[in-house]
């Protein structure tokens, strides 16, 4: 139980007499009773202190009294008691003045002890943009976190993030707890977030051993607090409309354009579009035969809209606490749908959560807790898993705007052969729907063992978990025709039929598909301080968990992993720190006597404002710590997922060919050959990482600076060998821990809260990280070795091309249109002027793929950073949150990408086609070099010409909100009312604009990002 300090109250001496009695107990929100605590009658003298039991009785004057509760170390609070007898309060610790709490590995620690680089965010902040997955808005709010959005669908919308970087050319992915349980955070809501924190170096991981490596991210949600039940509720309209989308030519210019082309291949020739068809096309003479169709604008709608709704309801008493939060999320994305159909096509998400908490004081040292959540997901879409992220707009790109309309004025479905009707393709094949389902349980029970000894506890763990999803078609093919050339004497077209469809939608249930996990955790506890100046913390754990998924061949066995963790932590004078970490655990995965692993880590922190020479700059400098950390973490996934290269340790039989049997050889039989090579001394990847940081606290720590500085050196990265020789015999070359990555990197993060007046509130936030990485050993083949291919040396995942030199001139070539002697040229080309010119970077005098070299970096960006504000005047706010990355680029090309090359049979041609070399226009600095009518391999090899830049800057969210006064609400029973207003993704600014640079695409051909304006209310109701 806490002791609330007196020293600085002036106590009421004596207690006025009174008409009615109130008695009550007041707690902290752990549920301790608190001793000490003021009670004072709003508007009179009277006032009592809590006894050592936390209760209290006071006699009050008014029929409907309010009581104030005030207590050193706490914030106070003031209750309206009504017409009730009995008052039960809980009090908010005010974390100005005690020490901040800060989730850990398997615990919780004071800030101030704190020598790990560990990032915190409030939970509101996860609430800036609407959006279905949690990870859409870490971006530039968390230092150390790189996290970038790949597409605006609703479906596959979740961010891909990494903390510090990447380290490996395997899993990246760090560990993501929900109140200490692995689990997915995507379809989260946020608003059952209590904590979030993200620990990032050795010193806050190494206890998760062989699953730490890449960090973690800890999650707890929302527990009951004492006090009467608390409603709160929220609900959020937005209305969304896509960033940016690829803009392209109409008809004329599209075959004006292959005139031209077609020209300057054969000049001779007549051109294949007549100016009488040219005409026809520009006065929209019959729009069956001559069509202008941006494709894009038939399969996409310019706006969407999402709507979310949550209500909380929050209360207890000091044995039992409750909170329940419940919530839905519904989107519709942009793929159109015909409404002339009975069934909807279109796309939505629609999303369900609950989750469930419960606080049990079955003694008073005895807790137990319950929590139970989970959500229910549904998805309506076009048939096919990934037609709404990627295939419709494929489809949409691949017919010229010149060809057909999407639908004849008769009714019938025109088709190109070899190609689709994007229209028919996005609305006309049925619907399917999907369906998941996720069930989230965990029980605990904590025992304080002061009986034995003051500090000691002890606490026991079961987790169940149950995901499960299902999946339907309603499909069909519609009629197509072939494309009409002409109408009939009767003004009909003259239509022939391609395929003959079906006039019904089928059915097609998926079977069910999921996964299952158990985990089991039991812990002892020691926190306790000796003589006021040595602070221990310590805490020994064992786990397991087993997780079945028993959807393909290689998950008839499940997961498991086990282990034990420890850690103990010791602070002198509140100055000094020292703490040792360690993790001893390992998994199934790796052969007898590789199983398991040692991963220690050790810590030390000076805080430096807490030395005596800095008292007398204490107002000034009220935080001043230095921290360091080495230690090694495990990754014992081999692959990009858990269930890549499952037990590859083992050798293996797999199918190989087919023998043919019989007199006329019409039997066959599946041939079998050695597959996976055993090798019994694979292991993990081993991170071994160093951490040196700084935190400032100024002004009372309404201003706080923290820097890191980090390095992860990665090694027995698990990967195939490429350099053992043919001669071996192996169909399979073996694989091994070979690799090797070294990264490093900075963050930083800047953090201020102002009370500037009783009417002025400011907050404000910014934060840098940088990391880059490198490949210190990767199995190259020799010949690659040293060369200008070799990825060794470089970060993973470089992008690699050639080096484009300028475009070739006249000069370059002699009077029979031949290259001049001495000029690389690349091997099987026939070029002219404006064509790309490449380097030769072996001096071999020729152009071929031995030319390949490391260009520009890579597609995950090296640098997030994101800056905003929060001010407040009286009841109105604003706030803005820009977010940025840098040191990202994307090589352009795909499917027909040169303007030309499929000779206008099909591809689209984007608005900027003019910025392009030509006779009269012989730039050097084009977008595109010489267009042609055909193929040109010359031009659309991948090289430094197609390598762009996709840095941005993005105003993420820009919102304002006015809070209504109290004396309004008070006769309804609410406490507070805010109304709000809310803008995502208004601007971006970048160099790149055929689309959003944030975008997973090297041709624009995806869902494009979304930018949303919303509107919204909170309510808590007392």
């Amino acid at each position: 139980m806490m002791t609330c300090l007196l020293l600085n109250f002036v106590f009421i001496l004596a207690q006025s007499g009174g008409s009615k009695q109130i008695t009550g107990r007041v707690s902290d929100q752990k549920g301790e009773l608190l001793a000490g605590v003021v009670v004072v009658e709003v508007g009179t003298t009277n006032g009592v202190i809590t006894d050592e039991n936390g209760t209290y009785t006071i006699m009050v004057k008014s029929g409907s009294p309010v009581l104030k509760f005030t207590c050193i170390g706490f914030k106070e609070k003031v209750v309206e008691t009504g017409k009730n007898a009995i008052v039960d309060v809980a009090l908010d610790e005010d974390v100005a003045f005690l020490d901040e709490v800060v989730v850990v590995g398997f615990g919780s620690q004071k800030k101030a002890s704190v020598v790990g680089a560990i990032s915190t965010i409030e939970p509101q902040s996860l609430l800036s943009a609407p959006a279905r997955s949690i990870s859409n808005n870490l971006a530039g709010k968390l230092a150390g976190v790189i996290a970038v959005q790949r597409t605006g669908n609703p479906w596959f919308n979740d961010s891909d993030f990494w903390i510090r970087g990447m380290s490996t050319f395997g899993n990246s992915k760090p560990l993501v707890l929900i109140d200490g349980i692995e689990r997915s955070m995507h379809d989260m809501d946020p608003n059952e977030i209590e904590s979030f924190s993200v620990l990032k170096d050795a010193a806050a991981s190494a206890v998760y051993g062989v699953r730490g490596a890449n960090g973690v991210v800890m999650i707890t949600t929302k527990r009951g607090k004492i006090g009467a039940p608390k409603v709160t509720a929220r609900f959020e309209q937005a209305f969304t409309r896509p960033t940016k989308i690829p803009k392209y030519i109409g008809s004329v210019p599209y075959l004006e354009l292959m005139n031209e082309l077609f020209l300057d291949a054969n000049p001779l020739k007549p051109v294949p579009n007549s100016e009488a068809v040219l005409e026809n096309y520009r006065n929209n003479t019959d729009p069956d035969l001559y069509p202008d169709i941006n494709w894009w604008d038939v399969v996409a709608k310019d706006h969407a809209s999402s709507t979310t709704a949550n209500i909380d309801i929050n209360g207890g008493s000091d044995i039992l606490r409750y909170a329940l939060t419940l919530g839905v999320y519904n989107e519709s994305g942009i793929i159109e749908r015909d409404r002339n159909q009975e069934w909807d096509s279109s796309l939505k998400v629609r999303r369900y959560n609950v989750r469930s908490n419960v606080d049990i004081n079955l003694t008073k040292t005895t807790l137990f807790r319950f929590n139970i959540g989970g959500h229910l997901i549904t998805r309506n879409s076009p048939p096919g898993w990934d037609e709404t992220n990627f295939g419709i707009f494929y489809q949409a790109s691949r017919v010229p705007p010149y060809r057909h309309p999407p639908i004849y004025s008769s009714g019938e479905i025109p088709r190109v052969e070899f190609r689709e009707n994007p229209w028919a393709w996005a609305t006309q094949r049925g619907y399917e729907t999907l369906n998941r389902h996720k069930i989230e349980s965990l029980a605990s029970i904590e025992q304080d063992l002061k009986a034995i000894t003051p500090g000691l506890s002890a606490k026991l763990s079961f987790s169940f978990d149950r995901y499960s999803g299902a999946y339907k078609v309603r499909g069909k093919n519609p009629d197509y025709y072939k494309e009409a050339r002409y109408r009939n004497p009767d003004g009909s077209l003259n239509l022939e039929i391609d395929v003959n469809g079906q006039q019904f939608l089928g059915y097609d249930k998926g079977s069910e598909w999921g996964e299952q996990s158990i985990y089991m955790e039991g812990a002892v506890n020691y926190d306790r301080v000796f003589d006021g100046k040595h602070a221990v913390n310590s805490m020994l754990m064992y786990n397991q968990r087993e997780l079945e998924r028993g959807q393909e061949a290689w998950d008839r066995l499940p997961y498991r992993t086990q282990g034990i963790a420890g850690r103990f932590s010791y602070t002198y004078d509140t100055r000094y720190i020292a703490e040792f970490n360690f993790g001893y655990n390992g998994s199934e995965n790796f052969a007898k006597g590789k199983r398991y692993g040692f991963f220690p880590s050790v810590s030390l922190g000076w805080i430096i404002s807490q030395e005596s020479f800095m008292q007398g700059i204490s107002k000034t400098i009220s935080n001043l710590k230095l921290r360091g950390s080495w230690g090694q973490v495990g990754n014992s996934i081999l692959g990009r997922n858990i269930w890549d290269n499952r037990f590859a340790y083992l050798s293996t039989i797999n199918d190989y060919g087919w023998y043919t049997l019989g007199t006329e050889s019409n039997f066959f039989r599946v041939g079998k050959a050695e597959g996976n090579v055993e090798n019994a001394s694979l292991t993990w990847e081993t991170s071994t990482k160093t951490n040196l940081g700084l935190e400032i606290g100024l002004l009372g720590n309404a201003i706080n600076y923290t820097v890191d500085i980090f390095m992860d050196k990665r090694k027995d990265i698990f990967m195939q060998r490429t350099t053992v020789p043919g001669s071996a015999g192996f169909i399979q070359t073996p694989y091994a821990n070979f690799g090797k990555v070294e990264n490093k990197g900075i963050e930083m993060s800047l953090n201020i809260n102002k009370k500037l007046s009783d009417d002025w509130y400011i907050t404000a936030m910014a934060n840098y990280t940088f990391a880059r990485n490198k490949i210190i050993e990767k199995d190259e083949p020799e010949a690659v070795i040293g060369t200008s291919r070799a990825e060794t040396g470089h970060p993973v995942n470089q992008l690699f091309g050639f080096i484009a030199d300028g475009l070739f001139t006249e000069d370059d070539f002699d009077s029979s249109g031949n290259v001049k002697p001495g000029i690389p040229v690349y091997i099987g080309t026939t070029l002219r002027p404006g064509d790309i010119k490449y380097k030769d970077m072996n001096g071999d005098n020729v152009i071929d793929p031995k030319d390949r070299t490391a260009i520009g970096g890579t597609f995950n960006p090296e640098i997030v950073y994101g800056f905003g504000a929060n001010i407040r005047y009286k009841a109105i706010d604003f706030g803005f949150f820009f977010q940025g990355v840098g040191n990202t680029y994307q090589l352009l090309g795909g499917e027909n990408w040169l303007p030309g090359t499929a000779q206008g049979a099909t591809g689209n041609i984007f608005s900027n086609y003019n910025d392009r070399w030509t006779k009269d226009n012989p730039r050097d600095d084009t977008f595109w070099p010489r267009l042609t009518y055909g193929p040109n391999i010359n031009n659309e090899q991948a090289s430094t010409w197609w390598l762009k830049d996709m840095s941005f800057l993005r105003l993420r969210t820009l919102e304002a909100g006015y809070s209504f006064p109290q004396k309004w609400l008070n006769t309804f029973g609410v406490e507070n009312l805010r109304v709000f207003a809310r803008g995502s993704n208004l601007l971006t600014f970048s160099k790149f604009k055929l689309w959003d640079p944030e975008l997973d695409t090297t041709d624009g051909l995806k869902y494009p990002m979304t930018q949303s304006v919303s509107f919204g209310l909170s309510i808590n109701f007392r």
